[in-house]
C-alpha cells in the first residue's frame, strides 16, 4: 500500500503542478450523489489492505479503497459490525462502496438516529491534500484529544478536501438479541408513538414508516420498528411496546432483509419513480417535526428525523423552506437512475457564516481547487 499511497500522491502533485482538476472515485457506487464530477480520475482502488485490526480494542484501521462489504465481512467473523449500517447501494450499477467513500459522503442507515453516524466512528484519518502532501491526523485510539478533530472534518465532503488513503474506524460487538415489531399506523399517531416511546427506556434501534400499498391487501400504513440489545432488554420491551399499542411481532428471517432493503433504498417505495418528472428528495428535519403537508408520498426513518419523498426538482424552493422551518435541510437525493443529477443546489448553504468557513478550509486543504471542483456546490 506504501507504494500505491506514493503513485497517487506523485499524481496530485503533478496535477497541482499543471493545475489539472481530479475526479476522486473509490467504487463508485455514489456517482449519483451531489453535482456532476468532473476532472481526471484518479481511483483509490489500490488503497484496499487491511492495515491493522484489533478485535479486543474495537478498532480496524484499512486503506480507503477497501470494499465496504469486505470489511463488513472481517468484522462480522469476530462478531462485530459497524453499527451505523452505511449503505452500499447496490442498485447504482456495477460498483461497489468502499470505505473511502463511505467517509466521504457521510451516509448511514436505518439505525443512524439511535447509534450515531459515520463521523461519530471517525478515529483518524490519512489523507494527501491539494499541496501535494500525505498528513496523518486523529489516531487508533478511542481516546484521542491531541489537535484539530480534522478526521471527522472530512467525512460528508466528498472528497473536495482531499484524498482520503487510510481510515481508522470504532467499531462494535453485534447486539445480542434483536427484534421487529410492526404496527399500523397513521403518520401523525406513529411519530407521537415513536416520540411517547423514545421517553422510555427501551432499546430502539431504527424505525420505518411508509405506506404499504398491494393489490391484495390495498393500501395500509404500517411503522416498523427494530429493538437491539441485551436478551432481557428487548424481550421486555416487545412486552410493553405491544401493550402500548396494538401489533405484531415479526420473524427475524423476515424483518432482516427487508431492513437491508431499506438501508440500501430497494424498498418498493424507492424503486418506483411515481412520474419521470420526479426526484427523490431527502428531507433532515428535527426529529419531533409534525406530519410534513405535502401532496406526495412519503417514507419516514430515524425516528422522524429523515422524511423521503418523490416530488418534482421545482418544489425546490419549497421543500428547502419546508425543511429549514422544521430544524433541517432538503437535499435532491436522486435525480432518475441515470444517475445524473445535474442539479447545483444539492447543499445550500445555510448561513454566511458557514460559507466563510467552507471558504477557509478548501484555501488551506486545496489551495488550487483540484479536488472534485464543483461536486458539492459550483464553488466549492
Amino acid at each position: 500500500m506504501d507504494r500505491a499511497v506514493a503513485h497517487i500522491t506523485e499524481r496530485i502533485r503533478e496535477a497541482v503542478a499543471q493545475r489539472t482538476p481530479l475526479r476522486i472515485r473509490g467504487g463508485g457506487s455514489k456517482d449519483f450523489y451531489g453535482n456532476s464530477a468532473r476532472g481526471e480520475l484518479l481511483s483509490t482502488a489500490s488503497l484496499a489492505s487491511v492495515r491493522s485490526y484489533e478485535p479486543s480494542e474495537l478498532v480496524v484501521t484499512v486503506g480507503a479503497g477497501m470494499l465496504l462489504v469486505d470489511l463488513e465481512a472481517l468484522l462480522a467473523e469476530k462478531g462485530q459490525c459497524l453499527p451505523f449500517e452505511p449503505p452500499h447501494f447496490v442498485w447504482s450499477g456495477e460498483r461497489a462502496a468502499t470505505v473511502g467513500g463511505m467517509v466521504a459522503s457521510g451516509l448511514a442507515g436505518p439505525a443512524r438516529a439511535s447509534v450515531g453516524g459515520v463521523r461519530d466512528y471517525v478515529l483518524g484519518v490519512q489523507m494527501v491534500n491539494g499541496k501535494g502532501e500525505h498528513l496523518t491526523f486523529g489516531g487508533q485510539v478511542m481516546k484521542n484529544v491531541a489537535g484539530y478533530d480534522v478526521s471527522r472534518l472530512m467525512v460528508g465532503a466528498l472528497g473536495t478536501l482531499g484524498l482520503l488513503t487510510q481510515i481508522s474506524l470504532k467499531v462494535l460487538p453485534v447486539a445480542p438479541a434483536e427484534a421487529t415489531l410492526c404496527f399500523e399506523l397513521p403518520q401523525a399517531h406513529a411519530l407521537e408513538q415513536l416520540h411517547a416511546w423514545g421517553g422510555q427506556p427501551l432499546p430502539l434501534n431504527a424505525s420505518c414508516w411508509v405506506r404499504d400499498d398491494t393489490p391484495v391487501g390495498g393500501a395500509r400504513d404500517l411503522l416498523f420498528v427494530r429493538l437491539r440489545g441485551a436478551v432481557a432488554a428487548v424481550e421486555s420491551a416487545c412486552l410493553r411496546m405491544l401493550t402500548d399499542q396494538r401489533g405484531h411481532r415479526m420473524d427475524n428471517a423476515q424483518s432482516q432483509p427487508d431492513w437491508d432493503l431499506c438501508r440500501n433504498q430497494q424498498l418498493p417505495f424507492f424503486l418506483q419513480n411515481p412520474s419521470s418528472d420526479q426526484v427523490l428528495w431527502r428531507l433532515s428535519v428535527s426529529q419531533t417535526a409534525p406530519v410534513l403537508d405535502l401532496p406526495w408520498a412519503q417514507l419516514v426513518e430515524w425516528h422522524g428525523a429523515l422524511r423521503w419523498l418523490w416530488a418534482p426538482e421545482s418544489a425546490g424552493v419549497q421543500l428547502h423552506a419546508l425543511a429549514k422551518s422544521h430544524g433541517g435541510h432538503a437535499t435532491c437525493f436522486v435525480a432518475d437512475h441515470a444517475l445524473s443529477t445535474g442539479l447545483e443546489a444539492n447543499f445550500p448553504l445555510q448561513n454566511g457564516a458557514q460559507a466563510e468557513i467552507e471558504r477557509r478550509l478548501k484555501a488551506s486543504f486545496d489551495p488550487h481547487g483540484i479536488f472534485n471542483p464543483g461536486r458539492l456546490r459550483a464553488d466549492f
